[in-house]
């Protein structure tokens, strides 16, 4: 049975278990594994730092991962045979210095219309999927995976409901979208240990494209599953809780994974991130929420009340930013965006007095535009799932939808 050291009291390290615990007795002897040996990597073997990391997990990492499905400990989940064409890679790797990192300023196209037009999304951010249960997230990362312009897409569904594994695989993934993507799948019943993994390999696997000059689209689903799994390990092993039951651990560890993705070595690659965030009971103030929407590069909001109105992507507009649109749009397109942001605030601001008859048109110009403007605004920022939406077009779309203002 494999474990691994999570936490020490003076002499005394505590270990978790990788898998279930049946059939271990009291006194049973613990035995260290050791590291295999690696192959010289990039001409640098005798640099410590290589030494370090490779004391570490190693998993397999190659373009035989390429439209497979695995688990936390690199196992084939898809009963498509073995591995091929992989190589065991250290998971711990050294974080890459902020200087040494281009500023993002490309803009990347995710095929879905409300966020190339008004929630630009740059190649390397790290963005929020802000969502509670049953709005349509899975839906739209499955519509991101399909139509996104990346090389390589790397989807963690980490502690999921079983079910869903492969329904998102089958159904909302798709073929086109599965052909040139990795999966690590850590549902729900695995051992909060192999669910923090997950994430961590799914990371890696990130890393190591990107580190081969790709660009990668990371959809990690959810960012709230890695934080409670870290809360039980902390709490397994004494760590006092601070907020709302999660202990400083897990606020540590956040940052710590997230930092890795985004561009790499004077723009060699890169890693786009998305990362789903469960809002519990839909409450904004989630101390993991609001710990995310701190280390992120934006956050996208999605309604509940969208989503019962039958408004599909539930994308709420208003509360949600993208923090480097500024670098990567055009003016015209930021001035358009702003002024569509304008319109709905007004029209949204006014929905009672509409809706109970108050409004009367000829007293607010502003408000009247708002209103006649209301049903175009949001056939733009409606998709079907099945259609995509290129940048070019949706940002010619807006532009000519605000100069009808």
């Amino acid at each position: 049975m494999l474990a691994e050291v999570v936490g020490f009291n003076g002499d005394r390290a505590f270990l978790m278990p990788t898998g279930e615990l049946h059939g271990l007795s009291s006194g049973a002897r613990v035995v260290p594994r050791p590291a295999p040996l690696l192959p010289p990597r990039w001409g640098v073997e005798n640099h410590p730092w290589r030494r370090s990391e490779d004391r570490g997990l190693h998993l397999p990492m190659g373009d035989g991962l390429l439209g497979r499905v695995i688990d936390s400990h690199g196992q084939p989940l898809d009963r498509l045979g073995p591995l091929q064409h992989t190589r065991e890679e250290p998971m711990v790797r050294r974080p890459i210095n902020a200087m040494d990192r281009d500023p993002i300023r490309t803009p990347l196209d995710t095929g879905v219309r409300a966020i190339n037009a008004l929630l630009t999304v740059g190649r390397g951010q790290r963005l929020g999927l802000f969502a509670g249960t049953g709005v349509g997230k899975s839906v739209l990362l499955g519509m991101m995976a399909r139509y996104t312009r990346a090389d390589v897409i790397v989807v963690g569904l980490i502690g999921e409901r079983g079910r869903e594994v492969k329904e998102f695989i089958e159904d909302i993934l798709g073929e086109e979208g599965r052909a040139r993507s990795v999966v690590v799948a850590a549902p729900a019943d695995a051992p909060p240990l192999m669910r923090m993994q997950g994430a961590t390999y799914a990371t890696a696997i990130a890393e190591h494209f990107r580190d081969r000059g790709l660009h990668v689209l990371l959809l990690m689903d959810s960012l709230t599953r890695y934080a409670m799994a870290q809360r039980e390990i902390a709490l397994a092993i004494g760590e006092p809780p601070a907020t709302k039951g999660y202990p400083p651990s897990c606020f540590a560890k956040l940052p710590q994974l997230v930092e890795r993705s985004g561009n790499g070595l004077n723009g060699v690659g890169s890693i786009t991130a998305f990362y789903t965030v469960l809002s519990e009971g839909d409450d904004p103030q989630d101390p993991i929420a609001d710990a995310a929407r701190g280390i992120l590069d934006g956050h996208i909001v999605l309604s509940r009340e969208l989503a019962e109105g039958g408004h599909y992507p539930a994308i709420d507009v208003e509360r949600s930013v993208s923090r480097v649109m500024t670098a990567v749009a055009a003016r015209e397109h930021l001035v358009a965006a702003r002024r569509m942001r304008q319109l709905l605030a007004k029209v949204n601001k006014a929905r009672d007095l509409i809706q109970i008859g108050a409004y009367q048109p000829g007293h607010d110009a502003e408000l009247d535009v708002a209103v006649r403007m209301q049903p175009q605004m949001n056939a733009l920022l409606q998709q079907d799932m099945h259609d995509a939406a290129a940048l070019d077009t949706s940002r010619a779309q807006l532009v000519h939808l605000m100069n009808q203002t």
